[in-house]
């Protein structure tokens, strides 16, 4: 019987000589990843457990991301805690203030992960680099402060659900629209630690930053990591950036899968995922008439530069509607510099939108447009439960750029071929 690719990755990075679901394995771990929130937990765990030095200080990376620039004395008090403990360990890879970015996107666009590896992180949109064929998924601080200490972690295989898609997406539809469908169709348990596996003649349709933004919302499915088979877009990609080819893996045509479940994108329109669940889905000829009060484009989803792209060529010329707040937070220094070269931070601004500071902030409800009590958002991010972008009683709806930025000049839930 076959391996999939995530069997193979797993197998690869153990000493068995076979491996398959359910069994309970340690892996050799290639990256580590903290950021300002978990980071500083694992360290005193690290500390408390008589950690020394850490397993290697190539392969543990702590990106300040959250609450950058630091927002209060609390989480400068955080960031310091990182900063010292990349200096003790000589930590090669530590990032803050101006070289700081989203951790889900900055990391693959410095070369840091490449297909056929594992990646430990703690935070659970961790399996975003599963787009590049790698393994990857989140854990708790606990969790990474063993990774520091060792190089290594314990893991169930999951069993791997096969998702195929046929066909291609129509001009709206992106890879938020595509895992936006298969969550509202599963639910956010459907596919409980499992491995969800993208394939099909549709993936080569996709553009990477879909592959990134799909891998990065399995876990809002329950999933424990998501994954491509990489392609030549993703070997062009990564020989650009990083000095390792990597492993180019693919599972084997007699592979077992515990579920299938088809798309035909060609079928799809844009979603929106309703408050409070990700897997509240409905397609835009479906939203009705819904009020919002501000659009937020950014996060580790959809604020590369891609989505700068789609969301500035439907704001070119319009702007956002009066009394509505509009936020744009490109990802990373190299995404803004490319939106400010290309000319798209002039069009925002144009569109009375404030221009944020690469940050995972307002995402998570940390800073930089928190929501009040009753106001609505559609927000370009991966989560909307109660409270996460602000007040318990404000509402998150998600959806892709074109959505977001059809919405912020409407002032109301719209598509973009309303405008």
């Amino acid at each position: 019987m076959g391996l999939t690719i995530t069997e193979k990755i797993l197998l690869r990075h153990t000493d068995l000589t076979d491996i398959r679901p359910g069994m309970l394995i340690n892996a050799r771990v290639d990256v580590a990843l903290g950021h300002d929130i978990t980071a500083p937990i694992a360290i005193d765990e690290f500390r408390k457990a008589g950690g020394g030095k850490v397993f290697d200080p190539e392969k543990v990376v702590l990106v300040a991301d959250h609450f950058t620039p630091n927002k209060d004395i609390l989480s400068a008090g955080q960031v310091k805690i990182l900063r010292e403990f990349a200096r003790e360990q000589g930590l090669t890879h530590y990032y803050e203030g101006g070289r700081c970015g989203v951790e889900h996107v900055l990391l693959h666009e410095k070369g840091i992960v490449v297909p056929g590896d594992v990646v430990i992180g703690a935070d659970s949109h961790t399996c975003t680099y599963g787009a590049l064929g790698a393994f990857s998924t989140g854990v708790g601080s606990t969790d990474l402060a063993a990774v520091m200490m060792t190089g290594e972690v314990w893991l169930r295989v999951p069993e791997s659900m096969e998702i195929v898609l046929r066909g291609r997406p129509g001009r709206w539809v992106t890879g938020k629209d595509v895992i936006l469908h298969v969550i509202g169709r599963i639910g956010v348990d459907g596919a409980l630690y499992k491995a969800m596996e993208f394939k099909g003649d549709g993936v080569s349709a996709l553009s990477l930053a879909d592959r990134f933004t799909m891998a990065n919302m399995v876990i809002e499915a329950g999933a424990k990591n998501g994954i491509f088979a990489p392609d030549a877009i993703t070997e062009a990609y990564v020989k650009e950036r990083a000095g390792r080819t990597g492993s180019l893996l693919a599972s084997d045509p007699d592979a077992r899968y515990a579920e299938r479940l088809e798309v035909d994108l060609a079928a799809l329109e844009p979603q929106v995922a309703f408050p409070h669940l990700p897997s509240n889905t409905r397609g835009i000829r479906d939203v009705g008439n819904v009020p919002i009060d501000q659009v937020y484009i950014g996060s580790c989803t959809n604020g590369r530069i891609e989505d700068l792209r789609i969301a500035a060529a439907l704001l070119k010329g319009r702007k956002a509607a009066p009394g509505l707040r509009l936020i744009v937070v490109p990802t990373t220094p190299e995404v803004y510099g490319m939106a400010l070269r290309e000319g798209l931070l002039e069009i925002f601004l144009a569109a009375d939108a404030v221009i944020g500071p690469p940050t995972c902030g307002a995402c998570l409800g940390g800073h930089m447009g928190i929501l009040a009590e009753g106001e609505r958002a559609v927000a370009t991010t991966n989560r909307n439960f109660v409270g996460r972008m602000g007040h318990t009683k404000s509402e998150v709806y998600l959806a892709n750029p074109a959505v977001a930025a059809a919405s912020a000049v409407l002032g109301r839930i719209a598509g973009p071929d309303e405008l």
